[in-house]
């Protein structure tokens, strides 16, 4: 008999263990991604300490935000959160899925699961923004529904930005 597997996707505080060592993977992977396409180098590894914990993610705490964290087959496996920018509109940051989980359909779990969140805090739209060199999340959020747009932010980093108005759920 197959065992099935499959994900599951809780709130999480954002300074749990499993928080954190999911928030070190994601920004090595970006941070990493970066600095190889622009320097031709990885991440020094004293800026990568510095800006993890800069970040603690305390944003995405209740009562105006919310971390969910993926577990495929139990296995912490990805993460998304959403912090509220005002009273109707959500930012979607940190959606990630670990390198070996991939292509099992934890992403669009997770982003579903943040629009939720969202439509929770009471958000009507969510936007997000990325970078020209993430392919994959720009195709993902295109599949999705989100809709690229102009800057909402001025982040260093951010090449594209999206949006997607939240349709209430009954």
């Amino acid at each position: 008999m197959a065992r099935m597997t499959t994900w599951t996707i809780t709130p999480e505080a954002p300074g749990s263990p499993v928080a954190a060592a999911l928030w070190r993977a994601y920004y090595t992977e970006v941070s990493d991604r970066w600095y190889l396409l622009h320097e031709g180098h990885r991440t020094d590894p004293a800026e990568l300490e510095r800006e993890i914990a800069a970040a603690t993610g305390a944003e995405l705490a209740p009562p105006h935000g919310q971390l969910l964290v993926g577990r495929y087959d139990g296995t912490p496996a990805g993460s998304a959160g959403v912090r509220l920018l005002d009273a109707q509109t959500a930012e979607l940051t940190r959606v990630f899925v670990a390198e070996g989980m991939r292509g099992r359909g934890g992403a669009a779990l997770l982003v579903a699961a943040a629009e939720d969140a969202a439509r929770a805090l009471g958000a009507r739209r969510l936007v997000l923004d990325t970078r020209g060199d993430l392919v994959e999340a720009r195709a993902l959020y295109a599949r999705l529904g989100y809709t690229e747009t102009g800057p909402h932010n001025a982040d260093r980093y951010a090449e594209h930005w999206f949006r997607k108005e939240l349709v209430p759920v009954n």
